[in-house]
């Protein structure tokens, strides 16, 4: 079965100018799109066919295929990417704001420390927000490196810093797309919904 590019779960004109409709069109409907089709491209006919996206991506890093690794891990990351985002502005609350609290102090030091890790990730990338057994922690991966090929690294929320993310609206200012994205964008509800620790599944597909 071939993969699909997941829709996107609010219209790409809802964030105004934090994230223009021309941003979506190219990031969502052209990068992301590109890495499904080369994927599918890729695994046709082959054994890994019908397998699922993270069976794929784990497959691909196992036999050292770093053109499918990468392709497949950007597919998943750009759907699991798409779901942190939210044009409505909100805040943790509940289990998640304990996490926070105990982990970080409070959601502003979550922030600061998020942005900080974002903004001197050289190159391209994503920076996590992840469960590492009950603590919340923080880092930065390269290229297309993906949390379903590190155990016991349970996603809860990404960040694209790769420079198509954000150039047409923001050109060279990474940092003022960081803060803008981080301020304003987290979908608090869907990083509360992965403290069950299946954040993989909910970027899966097969």
């Amino acid at each position: 079965m071939a993969f699909e590019l997941p829709a996107l779960p609010y219209s790409k004109d809802a964030f105004g100018d934090l994230i223009s409709s021309q941003s979506f069109d190219f990031h969502h409907g052209k990068h992301h799109q590109a890495y499904v089709d080369k994927t599918n491209t890729a695994i046709e006919g082959g054994e890994l066919e019908n397998a699922k996206l993270s069976e794929v991506i784990l497959a691909a890093q196992k036999s050292g295929n770093q053109g499918l690794f990468n392709n497949a891990a950007q597919v998943w990351n750009h759907s699991f990417y798409w779901q942190c985002l939210s044009p409505e502005k909100k805040n943790p609350s509940g289990a998640l704001a304990a996490h926070i609290e105990d982990s970080f102090g409070s959601k502003s030091e979550l922030l600061k420390a998020f942005k900080g890790e974002a903004t001197g990730h050289f190159a391209s990338g994503w920076v996590w927000l992840f469960l590492d057994g009950e603590e919340l922690k923080i880092t930065s991966l390269h290229d297309a490196d993906t949390p379903v090929v590190h155990e016991g690294m349970k996603p809860l929320f990404t960040l694209d810093v790769w420079e198509h993310a954000y150039y047409l609206d923001y050109q060279n200012r990474r940092g003022d797309h960081i803060e803008a994205i981080l301020d304003n964008a987290i979908n608090w509800e869907f990083v509360a919904k992965n403290l069950d620790g299946k954040g993989v599944s909910r970027a899966d597909q097969g």
